[in-house]
């Protein structure tokens, strides 16, 4: 039977409206139906009977496989199923409900929750068709007044240091360990800090109350100051920073953008004069390093930086840190460094530090890619020490192995912890490009990598072992680097402007700073540890605050590591703060 359709469909011209009818029809049920009844009952093949009435031959045998596993169960596979929204002829109660609300000046979605009140579920988008096919236009904006009553988000107060309550009141906070840095930040001149970086200040929210605030978020760990409206109404931050109440998500977003980074500069120098005099010391021996702050934009004329985390380069803001070796701080940071530019930053690092100590540091300790060997001749020439990583090469790396045994030496590093601590040290002296003096070099094996680890030095003098430990703990800066993401968030960008980048990489390195003060007097275990750990331990508590006439009472409440903030003498000690019209602040244990 098929065979003689087939001749009839090899030529169209002799097909009559009848059998044109069953051949070609128009009507897709029609087709589908012709279609599978040639496949399964004429036994035509899939692929000549989807060429027959149009189909793909892959599209065809799915729809076979529907047919198979559909048709017996499934009464409506031939019949012209209705597409989209079906109404009833006969009134709709619910379409007139929704008409009458409609006429009370209710929304869209005020309409949805006083359904939903009824028991009556009905989406914003079958609500918004009903109403355009009634011939509703769309609301104008209504006024406060004209909207239906119903519960708001509530308004914190405007952020203003002239109305700064400290009449008698009593309130609970959930940053009481905030009031621990206290005594630090009072023995300092914040305005003087905000003054020498020049920073923007209004008379509602002076630059030393919003550095203030900047210090409280970072000490907090906050992860980013747009999410900050989950703490407006916190009075614990507020009375802190000296204000009546936390400023808003605007406020704190756009700040980073009103600093000019030329003053990034002054407000850092400011700053270490200052933590120097409240107690933390300067050391002598420096780590230094590169970090990308990745940017995820595609639109900004960025240059592309490596970035270790991701393996990749990518474009992001390039900032140069310095770690003091001795202090375990991060003492210098500076951000969107130009990529031609990079080899010089460890001469700029070196030039403000003397200019703040008034001597060069005594040792410097980078990775290869850091800077060049011409950079490496002038801190030679200025008689600064310098411990650096060289490339492997597959020539150099060749070299050093083939080196007879009788000129390598077996060291024993004093570490106990140290999992490899007899490694094979191969010395000799070098020349290198635009380095004019021979450079020291120490090839060093079996230290727990597979290739060997290739040392640049212009110690001639000192010790093998020195060395090797000393590098070892150039790791460390791997660890601020880490904890500056981790906790102070420095890679949590909110937006792609590198202007806010600088001006979070100081407040990143003040809030370094004041971590490692209170960690150097609350116990000598604690001085390694990382700001995450002694927030977690020490400063994550919740407090009662008194105000009195007389003075600012904070009550931590209970937790087990209380007894060291008592041995470090950082309770019961009252601190007379300027910014709280010099009402002495005493914190106690309850």
């Amino acid at each position: 039977m098929w065979q003689y359709a087939l001749s009839m469909n090899s030529n169209d011209n002799e097909l009559t409206p009848e059998a044109r009818f069953f051949l070609a029809s128009d009507k897709p049920l029609h087709r589908q139906y012709e279609a599978l009844r040639a496949h399964f009952v004429e036994g035509l093949p899939s692929h000549e009977a989807a060429k027959r009435f149009g189909y793909d031959p892959n599209g065809f045998r799915v729809l076979c496989h529907r047919f198979r596993h559909e048709a017996w169960t499934d009464d409506r596979f031939f019949k012209d199923v209705q597409h989209g929204p079906r109404h009833d002829q006969g009134p709709d109660p619910l379409r007139d409900l929704v008409v009458r609300l409609r006429k009370r000046n209710l929304s869209i979605y005020d309409i949805e929750r006083d359904l939903s009140a009824q028991g009556q579920h009905l989406s914003a988008n079958s609500i918004s068709i009903i109403l355009r096919e009634e011939g509703f236009a769309r609301l104008p904006r209504r006024r406060d007044d004209e909207r239906p009553t119903r519960p708001h988000p509530e308004q914190a107060p405007v952020a203003d240091a002239r109305a700064l309550d400290l009449s008698p009141r009593r309130f609970s906070t959930a940053f009481g360990g905030l009031f621990l840095f206290l005594p630090v930040l009072a023995s300092m001149d914040l305005a003087a800090i905000a003054r020498a970086g020049d920073l923007p200040g209004t008379e509602m929210v002076p630059a030393e109350h919003a550095l203030r605030t900047f210090l409280a978020l970072k000490l907090l760990g906050k992860e980013r100051q747009s999410h900050v409206m989950e703490m407006v109404f916190d009075p614990g931050i507020a009375l802190f920073a000296g204000l009546n109440a936390v400023p808003k998500r605007s406020f704190l977003s756009s700040y980073g953008a009103r600093v000019d980074p030329r003053n990034n500069l002054p407000l850092m120098s400011a700053w270490t004069d200052a933590v120097r005099t409240a107690g933390l010391g300067a050391g002598s021996s420096f780590d230094l390093d590169f970090h990308t702050v990745p940017a995820n934009s595609h639109e900004e004329p960025m240059d592309k930086h490596y970035v270790s985390q991701r393996s990749r380069s990518q474009k992001g803001v390039l900032t140069f840190l310095a770690r003091d070796a001795e202090q375990n701080v991060i003492c210098y940071g500076n951000a969107g460094v130009p990529k031609p530019e990079r080899a010089d930053e460890v001469l700029r690092f070196v030039d403000f530090w003397r200019q703040r100590t008034g001597a060069d540091p005594q040792e410097l300790v980078f990775d290869s890619q850091l800077t060049t060997h011409a950079v490496m001749a002038q801190l030679q020439a200025r008689g600064i020490a310098f411990i650096t990583l060289r490339r492997r090469t597959r020539k150099l790396v060749g070299a050093a192995l083939s080196a007879p045994a009788s000129q390598w030496r077996r060291l024993n590093l004093p570490a106990l912890t140290r999992q490899f601590r007899t490694p094979r040290v191969l010395e000799s002296l070098v020349m290198l490009p635009d380095y004019p003096d021979p450079i020291r070099q120490l090839v060093i094996t079996e230290l727990g990598h597979e290739e060997p680890t290739i040392l640049l030095t212009n110690q001639l003098q000192t010790p093998l072992v020195t060395m090797i430990t000393r590098y070892a703990q150039r790791m460390l800066i791997e660890n601020g680097i880490a904890d500056a993401i981790n906790f102070f968030h420095l890679d949590a960008l909110s937006s792609m402007i590198g202007l806010k980048v600088d001006f979070d990489l100081q407040v990143t390195l003040m809030a370094t700073s004041l971590y490692r003060i209170m960690a150097q007097r609350i116990d000598r275990e604690y001085r390694r540890a990382t700001a995450k750990t002694l927030f977690r331990k020490l400063f994550d508590t919740t407090a009662e605050v008194t105000v009195r006439s007389t003075g600012i009472d904070v009550a931590l409440a209970r937790r087990a590591h209380n007894p060291l903030l008592a041995n470090a003498a950082l309770i019961n000690t009252p601190v007379s703060v300027p910014w709280l019209h010099g009402l002495p602040v005493t914190v106690h244990l309850p």
